[in-house]
């Protein structure tokens, strides 16, 4: 693609503000600039004239339907199409049409999707509001062409049935605190504070020919048996090195229809593990990021399967490699163009950033259990605190400089910070490297990145919108603290600088820049009294605590009934996934690995009968037999504690999964995979790890 080529088709499927210039008069083009920046509702005769301008547009590209599309509460997203066709005339000529009213509203069946106890079964009534504020787009495949208009989803009763609705209530929230705070802090210009968002997403990259044959990986997203390969990740030879001919051709198709959906993808390369790979894309306001991101995984999906390939976004496909994440890169920006979290030349000085470095260390440390809980699902209890995640216990990481400022500035000392110092590599020929004034540690959790914090333990497979929710209503929480702090004071100067001293030394303790893969940091954080929540399920329950309960009071991001669905679905989606993989590990024992053991035994039986076998053969023959005894009691506990699993629910289920149902799995799989060594390969029914992860093209 030419250079040319590329910055003519960017954006060219999206409804941006240039093409909103090109279809509406100057006068709408104005109103709808206004509705964007105030985030006001759209209505009205706005309304009427933005959806003739999608309609046209839509159609002038060959699209047929619309689609409201928003994000319920299982993880993935949903769409309903209908077509612009909406009768016939007298003179049987198409009458095409798409009313202000189609655009703002739509009516999803919401009986089906999860509400935790919000809608019963019969209440089927449920809304779809356009989010005006990120940007329309058209998703042509070879058959069809869509207009996609992302949306929010809310119940007949008014109550969230969404990741965006509590996103954007999050956004608006901060934004009102954060102004108040910078007013407080003499800036009399910014009107509205925007948390933008950027997601690094990892993902394997597998053979579709061989993944069909490996159901586990089919019903659940990653492998429930299989033996480590001879080669795995230790030689580090995969981790940014030259990208294999199938993937680069697949990599070209996804940015260039990334970049035509507006969507700014910019960093690609190989991963740590074999077959892994990671996209990462320029931020933008949180909401629009979420959408993007949702928007990454699709075209991901889909363009997988063009290219013979499966995409497979499950946080932990395999044993013993790297498992994938999703960096929720996040920062706060004015209206006027100011980053907020960028320390200036002079961080020592520099009040508004220490303000709102200071509410992030607070937020942090005071909500851990409830960021925890935003990354908590079941499939990522499985990388956290693995060897190439962070652990499970929340820290953050401000690199040295920062951290010394905030030992000075609760100490009340003065001080200068470090000039960036040089990198000289002794190379003539090579130009002298300015080094930043922070390092990086990929092994914390929430870490300062020059402008911006890096939440590291979001899974590969989630939407983004809740990591981010819960960090702009907790910052947003302690602004609100600082605020009615200060206006207490009479000498507001004063006060400014005794809050953050008081705010930096009450939270301390969650600033950790050492090894968060240690075992001695696990005891350090026990001492200074971090929570570590190992597992989805006790995350899961923080959403009963007091502390955050009283969060979404003061915010209003989320009621007690929404609180209240969000863990019963947890819970539920926790049980719902560990009885899958449980019943599939089942089936997939019972109907092919067993059968297949056994049948290389009945082979050793018979090479062994009436002569004096070889001391291989013996060995093997009562090794196999073993073994396949062995799995087939495991297997046969595992149906019992599946069926035992069908007079729970709720909490008691997902507890009962937890401590029953895992280690029944662990227990059949050993010998299980202790048998694909053994079993030759033309009797093994499905592929190994080395099948699946290493390609020859």
């Amino acid at each position: 693609m030419e250079s040319n080529d590329l910055k003519n088709e960017f954006g060219c499927l999206a409804f941006t503000d240039a093409t909103a210039k090109r279809y509406l008069d100057k006068e709408s083009y104005a109103a709808l600039k206004e509705v964007k920046e105030k985030g006001v509702p759209l209505d009205g005769p706005l309304a009427e004239k933005l959806a003739h301008a999608l309609k046209t547009w839509a159609l002038e590209n060959g699209a047929t339907h619309f689609t409201h599309w928003f994000q319920p509460l299982n993880g993935l997203t949903a769409e309903k199409h209908d077509s612009f066709l909406s009768g016939v005339d007298e003179e049987g000529e198409a009458i095409l049409s798409f009313s202000g009213k189609e655009l703002i509203k739509s009516e999803p069946d919401a009986s089906s999707f999860p509400s935790g106890g919000i809608r019963a079964t019969f209440e089927a009534r449920g809304y779809t509001a356009f989010d005006s504020t990120s940007p329309a787009f058209l998703y042509k495949d070879d058959s069809s062409c869509v207009l996609f208009l992302p949306t929010a989803f809310c119940s007949y009763t008014n109550e969230a049935l969404d990741e965006k609705t509590p996103l954007l209530r999050s956004m608006d929230y901060l934004s009102e605190q954060a102004v108040k705070a910078l007013r407080l802090l003499g800036d009399e210009l910014t009107s509205r504070v925007i948390a933008y968002a950027g997601a690094e997403q990892e993902y394997f990259l597998l053979e579709g020919s061989r993944f069909a044959k490996r159901k586990d990986l089919a019903y659940t997203g990653r492998t429930l048996v299989g033996a480590p390969a001879p080669k795995g990740q230790e030689l580090e030879d995969h981790y940014f090195g030259p990208i294999r001919t199938q993937v680069a051709s697949f990599m070209s198709e996804v940015n260039r229809t990334l970049w035509k959906l507006g969507v700014p993808a910019r960093t690609q390369h190989n991963e740590v593990a074999p077959s892994q790979h990671e996209l990462a894309t320029i931020y933008a306001p949180c909401n629009v990021a979420a959408d993007q991101n949702q928007l990454v995984m699709l075209v991901l999906r889909r363009t997988a399967k063009k290219h013979g390939l499966v995409c497979v976004l499950d946080e932990k496909p395999f044993v013993g490699v790297n498992g994938s994440g999703k960096h929720n890169n996040w920062s706060l920006g004015t209206d006027t163009g100011i980053n907020l979290l960028k320390p200036g030349k002079e961080p020592e000085n520099n009040l508004i950033f220490q303000v709102f470095l200071a509410a992030i260390v607070a937020a942090t440390d005071e909500f851990a259990p409830l960021l925890r809980e935003s990354a908590a699902t079941y499939a990522n209890d499985y990388r956290l605190g693995g060897d190439e995640a962070p652990p499970a216990i929340v820290s953050v990481f401000l690199g040295q400089d920062l951290e010394q400022l905030v030992h000075r500035l609760i100490e009340g000392k003065n001080g200068s910070h470090n000039d960036r110092s040089i990198i000289d590599t002794g190379a003539k020929s090579l130009p002298l490297l300015y080094k930043d004034n922070t390092d990086r540690n990929r092994t914390s959790p929430f870490a300062f990145t020059g402008n911006k914090f890096e939440f590291r333990m979001v899974g590969s497979n989630q939407n983004i919108s809740e990591s981010s929710s819960v960090l702009n209503t907790a910052v947003g929480y302690e602004l609100a603290d600082f605020v009615n702090y200060v206006n207490g004071q009479q000498d507001k100067e004063s006060a400014i600088k005794v809050w953050i001293q008081k705010t930096l030394k009450d939270h301390v303790r969650i600033i950790f820049s050492g090894d968060g893969y240690s075992s001695e940091w696990k005891e350090e954080a026990k001492r200074r009294g971090l929570p570590e929540l190992r597992t989805a399920v006790e995350a899961t329950e923080q959403l009963s605590s007091p502390i955050v309960h009283k969060l979404y009071q003061a915010s209003h991001v989320l009621t007690e009934a929404e609180l209240a669905s969000r863990q019963e679905i947890k819970f539920a989606n926790y049980a719902s996934s560990a009885l899958i993989d449980a019943k599939t590990l089942s089936h997939l024992t019972h109907k092919a690995l067993l059968p297949a053991a056994n049948r290389y035994l009945t082979l050793l039986v018979r090479e062994t009968d009436g002569f004096d076998a070889c001391v291989y053969a013996n060995k093997t023959l009562k090794e196999v037999n073993a073994l396949i005894d062995e799995a087939f009691a495991a297997v046969k506990e595992l149906d019992e504690d599946i069926q035992n699993a069908k007079t729970l629910k709720g909490h008691e289920l997902a507890l009962y999964c937890r401590d029953t149902l895992l280690p029944a799995m662990k227990k059949a799989r050993s010998p299980l995979d202790k048998l694909e060594l053994i079993v030759d390969k033309s009797y093994w029914p499905i592929p190994s790890y080395g099948d699946l992860l290493f390609h020859t093209n």
